[in-house]
C-alpha cells in the first residue's frame, strides 16, 4: 500500500496527509477549494518547520514530504489508482454519504475506503457503496502528526482483512491502533462529548465560572487541558454535531446538548476557529481571557 489519497484539506485533512507523506507515501490531497488545497499545504510546510526547529527533522525530509503530496480538486482524478482513501470532510452525514457513493464508483474494486468521522455510523456510511466489507473508520486525533491513537471501527460487515491491514499500516504510521465496534460516538467521543457537555451545563447552572471549571478539571484530574478549552479547540459546532449523532443514535437524555452550547454555535461563538468561544482568542491562540460573556 503505497498511494494514499485525502478527501478534504482543513485541519484534520492536511494532517492526515502531512502524517501520510511524512512516512514515505505518495498522497493525493483533494478538495474542492483551491484556496483550501493551498492553505492545506501552508499548515502542513508550517508545521514541518516546527519540526526543523526542533530538529526532529532534516530541511531534507521537510522537502521530500512536500514532495509526495499533490493536490486535485478534481476528486475523480485525485482517487485513480490509490490503495487507500481516507475522507476527512465536515461531519455531515449527507454529504458523507454523497462522497462514499462518488468515490464506490471513481475508485479501483480492490481500493478501501476509510472515514476519518468521529461519531457518524461506518455501517450506515458503507451502506452507500457497493463494497461495505471495504468500509472503515480511522479517526485520527487533532493535531494527527503529534497525536499517536487512531481509533479503528469495524462495520457491520468490514471484513477481517480490511480490519487487519488499516491496523497494520496505522502501525508504520508510528500511531497506536485501537480496534472498536461501530455504535455512536464511538469509544472516544462516546465518554469525551458528555464530559464536555456536562462541563457545559455547570458553567450554564453557575455552579462556576470558565477558568474555574477547566482548572479543577486540570489540577484535580491531571487533564492537560480543561473541558471548555477543548471544546473550543475542537470546535463548538463540531461538539454539537457529535452530541446531535449521539442523542439520535441512542434516544438517551444524557447525550442531548446543553442549551448554552446549542445558543454559541447559532451565534457563530465557535471556539479557536471563529476567535471566540468560552475563551476570547483576538489577542492570542491560547485559552488566557474568558469571553466577555462569562467575566
Amino acid at each position: 500500500m503505497k498511494n494514499i489519497a485525502v478527501i478534504g484539506a482543513g485541519t484534520m485533512g492536511n494532517g492526515i496527509a502531512h502524517t501520510f507523506a511524512q512516512s514515505g507515501f505518495k498522497v493525493n490531497l483533494i478538495d474542492i477549494s483551491e484556496a483550501s488545497l493551498e492553505r492545506g499545504l501552508a499548515t502542513i510546510s508550517k508545521n514541518l518547520d516546527r519540526m526543523v526547529a526542533k530538529e526532529k527533522i532534516t530541511e531534507n525530509d521537510k522537502a521530500e514530504t512536500l514532495g509526495n503530496i499533490t493536490t486535485y480538486t478534481n476528486t475523480v482524478d485525485g482517487v485513480k489508482n490509490t490503495d487507500l482513501v481516507v475522507e476527512a470532510a465536515t461531519e455531515n452525514v449527507d454529504l458523507k454519504l454523497k462522497i462514499f457513493k462518488q468515490l464506490d464508483e471513481a475508485c479501483d474494486e480492490a481500493t478501501i475506503l476509510a472515514t476519518n468521522t468521529s461519531s457518524i455510523s461506518i455501517t450506515q456510511i458503507a451502506a452507500a457503496t457497493s463494497r461495505p466489507e471495504k468500509v472503515i473508520g480511522m479517526h485520527f486525533m487533532n493535531p494527527v502528526p503529534i497525536m499517536k491513537l487512531v481509533e479503528i471501527i469495524r462495520g457491520y460487515n468490514t471484513s477481517d482483512e480490511v480490519t487487519n491491514t488499516i491496523m497494520e499500516l496505522s502501525k508504520t504510521l508510528g500511531k497506536v491502533p485501537t480496534e472498536v465496534n461501530d455504535y455512536p460516538g464511538f469509544v472516544a467521543n462516546r465518554i469525551l462529548m458528555p464530559m464536555i457537555n456536562e462541563s457545559i451545563e455547570t458553567l450554564y447552572n453557575g455552579v462556576a465560572g470558565v477558568q474555574e471549571i477547566d482548572t479543577v478539571m486540570k489540577l484535580g484530574m491531571a487533564h492537560p487541558m480543561g473541558p471548555l478549552q477543548l471544546a473550543d479547540f475542537i470546535g463548538l459546532d463540531v461538539c454539537l454535531s457529535i452530541l446531535n449523532v449521539m442523542y439520535d443514535g441512542f434516544k438517551n437524555p444524557k447525550y442531548a446538548p446543553c442549551p448554552l452550547l446549542v445558543n454559541m454555535v447559532q451565534a457563530g461563538k465557535l471556539g479557536v476557529k471563529s476567535g471566540e468561544g468560552f475563551y476570547d482568542y483576538s489577542e492570542s491562540r491560547k485559552a488566557e481571557n474568558v469571553s466577555k460573556q462569562f467575566l
